[in-house]
């Protein structure tokens, strides 16, 4: 039987896991701000749906899964805002609810290594703003909520790579300085497992063990050509 995931912020993430979902095994349909955007969802197999749209309530509560990647604001994270019944009423019934969070929650520990454990004591607006919106969600009681706490995504078309090729990568010179990064596909295959096998523990902490930093400052300074 297929299952329906519903996706808020249907964005550069969810798109890579709505490609590595069998088309045989889930209906997909994702929320969007931008009118243009629809074709290529529809192009993707994924059913689009305006934010303002009022077929949002039916299609969520046809879903089995609800992954969040859009971002909180200023106010606060905007499903919630609007959804929060929903979730309180409903939400417990799902199979799983992945969030996608960031490492900015940890903050800035001097180059040091963190995981799951690290006290959360984000330097940034949007590091704390991330933060508000996992506690937000955390008080919902009985959700099956993933946290995917995301490093910095790269990919096809995004991050360091995609800058070489364009001509537009900067050097930074900072003494053992380490770029914590996620290729988008590594990310989709996580998520993919969790919703195989949901286990609404905690918190996911996910970033590469390759030094991508470091391999980025040589292929911007050995002459390397990039493929496209």
């Amino acid at each position: 039987m297929q299952k329906h995931l519903f996706s808020f912020g249907h964005g550069y993430t969810a798109q890579a896991l709505s490609r590595a979902l069998p088309k045989a095994d889930w209906a997909i349909t994702g929320t969007t701000r931008k009118p243009e955007k629809q074709e290529q969802m529809r192009q993707g197999n994924v059913t689009p749906l305006l934010w303002d749209s009022p077929d949002i309530d039916a299609a969520l509560a046809r879903a089995d899964a609800v992954l969040i990647s859009a971002g909180p604001e200023a106010q606060g994270d905007p499903v919630l805002g609007r959804f929060s019944s929903f979730f309180k009423k409903q939400g417990p019934k799902l199979d799983w609810l992945g969030y996608l969070s960031t490492t900015g929650v940890y903050g800035d520990h001097a180059g040091n290594w963190v995981d799951e454990t690290t006290p959360l004591t984000p330097s940034t607006r949007r590091g704390k703003r991330r933060l508000n919106a996992e506690q937000a969600w955390r008080a919902i009681p009985d959700l099956p909520l993933h946290i995917f706490r995301l490093a910095g995504i790269y990919g096809p078309g995004r991050g360091p790579f995609s800058k070489v090729r364009q001509g537009t990568a900067q050097r930074i010179i900072k003494p053992n300085q380490i770029f914590s990064r996620i290729h988008v596909a590594d990310i989709a295959q996580v998520l993919k497992a969790s919703l195989h096998s949901p286990n609404p523990v905690g918190f996911v902490h996910r970033a590469s063990s390759l030094l991508v930093g470091f391999f980025v400052r040589w292929v911007c300074g050995s002459g390397y050509q990039a493929q496209s």
